[in-house]
């Protein structure tokens, strides 16, 4: 049983920073890609960041390219999500998800294969 599990989200005015971070345990599963993905109400879920686990090579959404920073720490098991300089649009529920076996960082969420039950961000103005 694989257990992926978000933290960090809150209410946080416009401007403002924090930090989401993500666990994953379970008995001996594979982790080759780690990802966020957002969604806001009303709207698709949307690719955010991803990092590779081993690696440690990143892929960000056009959209947050320079305001979001995605790192991992592998003693552990945690990836973070840095959200900087947040504006009312980064409002939404944050997911983390795990793909296996990938070998590269696909933005497509049906290769992720485990899922967090999401944290909520909200962005005051």
């Amino acid at each position: 049983q694989v257990q992926v599990a978000e933290s960090g989200g809150g209410l946080v005015q416009a401007g403002g920073s924090l930090r989401l971070s993500c666990s994953a345990s379970g008995s001996s599963f594979s982790r080759s890609i780690m990802g966020w993905f957002r969604q806001a109400p009303g709207k698709e879920r949307e690719f955010v960041a991803g990092i590779h686990w081993s690696r440690g090579n990143t892929a960000y959404a056009d959209s947050v390219k320079g305001r979001f920073a995605i790192s991992r720490d592998t003693a552990r098991n945690t990836v973070y999500l840095q959200i900087n300089s947040v504006t009312p649009e980064d409002t939404a529920a944050y997911y983390c998800a795990v793909d296996r076996y990938g070998t590269t960082i696909r933005m497509e969420s049906f290769v992720y294969d485990y899922w967090g039950q999401g944290t909520r961000v909200t962005v005051s103005s």
